[in-house]
């Protein structure tokens, strides 16, 4: 869940990546960056499988709070943002930013939990289709958005769908309008924070949001050393992995071409979902991811050179 937020804001500092980043940049200057930014989506599809299938012991709320305080430590501790001399409208970015991150985390692990992983990331994926639309404002992008919604129309339980809910569906949108804004503030705070440290305000905040939540509902589980692990290797997957990778990837290739192969997103999502929790598509599923991620392809495709979402 991180296509285009890493655009433009968190390339801005190249010589200060986080710590994981810097670890692996030897291995990673080995790897086509096309190769980084495809090991990058399958990290993060992996973290939301293996999340998944722990549903039935970690209600979605308390493995959101897991994820975000691992990946919150991890990055804090090596991109540690400075609180003195903060402006009103620093900490209003910064506050927003964390606020969308824990909302837009908890309503996609909501849908998870109610719809196939391919169909629930197709339908996220609205938000920053979305967001590359408005920033162009061509005719040619209205081809995009009724391909989108076909795609949209396709998955929506009609008739009887056991794998499909209207819940899961609302859930997925809200994620999806959350990743929208998570993009646009995301920008504004690399404007006022320097590298990765408006990343690791946000997360801050995100933790600090979402522990009431995560902590009633997860109770005495959380302190099982083995969800714990759990929870890390989450958050190393679903967040700090994929973050790394796409920074470096992007020291490397051009943007468009970034959101050209992390469109390719929400059909990985569905074989991960296939391969980790056994989730089989119907025709009409397929059909409709297939359509959101050519509506994604030919909105990134198009855009003019230089134009970016945010």
């Amino acid at each position: 869940m991180t296509a285009f937020a890493l655009d433009d804001p968190f390339d801005r500092d190249k010589g200060r990546l986080p710590g994981p980043a810097g670890v692996l940049r030897a291995a990673a200057d080995s790897i086509p960056p096309s190769g980084l930014v495809l090991l990058g989506i399958l990290s993060v599809q992996i973290g939301a499988g293996f999340a998944k299938d722990l549903f039935h012991v970690l209600p979605p709320s308390a493995m959101v709070f897991l994820r975000i305080a691992a990946a919150a430590l991890i990055i804090a501790a090596f991109a540690r943002p400075r609180l003195r001399g903060m402006s009103m409208r620093d900490w209003a970015v910064g506050v927003g930013f964390g606020a969308i991150l824990a909302i837009m985390n908890l309503t996609f692990y909501e849908a998870l939990a109610r719809l196939p992983m391919g169909i629930a990331v197709a339908i996220e994926f609205l938000g920053p289709l979305g967001v590359a639309v408005a920033a162009s404002r061509r005719r040619l992008d209205l081809v995009w958005v009724l391909l989108a919604g076909g795609g949209v129309a396709l998955m929506a339980p009609w008739g009887q769908s056991a794998s499909v809910s209207w819940v899961g569906i609302a859930f997925a949108l809200v994620a999806g309008a959350c990743w929208a804004g998570y993009i646009l503030l995301a920008a504004a705070a690399g404007r006022r924070f320097s590298g990765t440290t408006g990343l690791s305000f946000a997360m801050m905040v995100a933790v600090i949001l979402i522990a009431p939540i995560g902590v009633t509902t997860g109770g005495a589980d959380l302190l099982q050393p083995e969800l714990l692990l759990i929870g890390l290797g989450v958050g190393l997957l679903s967040s700090v992995i994929p973050y790394s990778l796409e920074l470096q990837a992007l020291r490397r290739m051009p943007k468009h071409v970034f959101g050209i192969l992390m469109s390719l997103e929400p059909a990985v999502a569905a074989v991960i979902g296939l391969a980790i929790l056994g989730e089989i598509l119907n025709v009409r599923e397929w059909a409709a991811i297939i359509c959101i991620v050519a509506a994604s392809l030919g909105a990134t495709r198009t855009q003019k050179k230089g134009e970016t979402p945010g």
